[in-house]
């Protein structure tokens, strides 16, 4: 393998038998079912933003790859459609804890429509 015969380019979703193969020759085990799941996420989410390469040569073949993830928003998807997703699928209330001393955090929830509970959190240090 001639090094300045490899180039490196952006993974296309078409390169999804290659990078298991490789996967598989470096780790002795196939793993498929794996590499479906991240490329669902990697090309089929609307918040992908491309960040995972291949090694190819110059006839074509990927002999190598790395993948990475960039999130669009908070846990990978944008707050108004988190809170949108939860809704569709039957949630009623949300609730989450806050350092009562974190005056951006409680500003930040406070910004999208959060408030004070009727219920309150405890504690005991052992």
């Amino acid at each position: 393998m001639n090094e300045s015969a490899i180039t490196i380019r952006l993974m296309k979703a078409d390169d999804f038998e290659a990078v298991v193969g490789i996967d598989a020759t470096v780790l002795g085990v196939s793993r498929p079912e794996y590499y479906e799941l991240k490329f669902e996420k990697l090309f089929r989410s609307k918040d992908y933003v491309p960040t995972s390469l291949v090694a190819e040569e110059k006839t074509g073949e990927v002999v190598g790859f790395i993948m990475g993830e960039l999130y669009m928003g908070e846990y990978g998807i944008f707050q108004d459609e988190f809170m949108d997703h939860l809704k569709h699928i039957g949630v009623k209330k949300v609730n989450t804890l806050v350092d009562w001393n974190n005056s951006k955090l409680i500003q930040f929830f406070s910004a999208n429509h959060f408030s004070p509970s009727k219920t309150i959190n405890l504690e005991r240090n052992l």
